[in-house]
């Protein structure tokens, strides 16, 4: 019986980082497969882009969860690989992530160049591959605890529920709403829609800046939006509540953030994300929510969270993590 879980971060293709922490917290490789003999691991999405093997990263997951000894939900580097595959119905020639965009197209690339050097040119595995990442979640929920890759949002997962295949799962025909951006006067009605419900439970809430201000993301594209920390009740304002370098936060509005912005949860859950490459030694980001991703594609920490059967208030003590091999 599984006396507690252990909820790993974001891969992104360092398999061998992912085998070493398993080691560290006591899996084992038995019949071609990682498992535990009483605890069960949480992959929380992103197997995919930057590291040095990717293929096998997603094996070692899928082999698990098929196992049973892991459970898996789906990360927004896994879903931009479904729309990089699927074709565009409205755009002959071009795909749901957009090969071809002037605007686009050399970043969608570049993005996904870790994982398309493995398997382009290998279509069969490549669509093996997209059919598995097909199959996970955009989110679980297991008693006291939930996990989600970027934004737990009540309003968003009753909005998306009847539209989803059972067990919270996108169907290739919900993919082209899921993946293809709704106009700015849409995405900032404070409706939602099928887009703006999986960016936010995928990438997190983002929100327009104050007309005439800006900032460069650490891929060097100007950004007017920025994502928000949903999860911080005393995050009120832009200047609080941005995801942005420190550098750039003190030139950011004090104006208080628009209507639909933050989140009303009063569950007391336990929470349990990836997705935001988090700098510095892990621990919650408050006593009901952890982050698990703190970057291991840029060279910093594989982590996981161990909960225990019971736990109901996070403890830093209760991650462990490595560094990338």
């Amino acid at each position: 019986m599984t006396q507690g879980y252990d909820i790993i971060g974001d891969i992104h293709g360092h398999a061998d980082a992912l085998v070493e922490l398993l080691t560290k917290m006591g899996y084992e490789k038995r019949d071609g497969t990682w498992n535990h003999s009483d605890r069960q691991a949480i992959f929380v999405g992103d197997f995919i882009d930057w590291g040095p093997k990717q293929v096998e990263t997603v094996m070692m997951v899928r082999r698990m969860v098929e196992s049973g000894s892991a459970l898996a939900i789906l990360g927004n580097h896994d879903l931009n690989a479904i729309a990089w595959f699927l074709p565009d119905a409205e755009v002959p020639g071009d795909y749901l992530r957009s090969h071809f965009s002037p605007e686009w197209g050399k970043k969608n690339r570049d993005q996904h160049a870790a994982f398309l050097a493995e398997v382009e040119g290998k279509p069969d595995l490549h669509r093996e591959i997209i059919d598995w990442f097909l199959t996970l979640p955009l989110w679980i929920n297991l008693p006291g605890i939930r996990i989600v890759h970027a934004c737990w949002h009540p309003r968003f997962m009753e909005y998306l529920s009847p539209l989803l295949l059972p067990g919270a799962r996108l169907s290739k025909d919900l993919m082209p709403a899921a993946a293809k951006e709704v106009g700015p006067d849409e995405k900032n009605s404070g409706s939602p829609s099928v887009f703006t419900a999986v960016e936010a439970l995928a990438k997190g809430i983002e929100i327009p800046l104050p007309v005439g201000t800006s900032f460069r993301d650490r891929y060097g594209f100007e950004r007017t939006s920025v994502r928000v920390r949903w999860w911080d009740e005393q995050a009120t304002t832009y200047q609080t509540a941005a995801m942005v370098d420190e550098t750039l936060r003190k030139d950011l509005s004090n104006e208080t953030l628009p209507e639909g912005s933050r989140i009303a949860d009063d569950s007391n859950l336990l929470t349990f994300i990836g997705h935001y490459g988090l700098n510095g030694t892990p621990g919650p980001l408050t006593n009901k929510v952890a982050c698990v991703d703190y970057s291991v594609g840029q060279g910093r920490p594989l982590c996981a969270y161990r909960w225990r059967e019971g736990e109901t208030i996070l403890d830093a003590q209760n991650y462990c993590y490595v560094k990338p091999v």
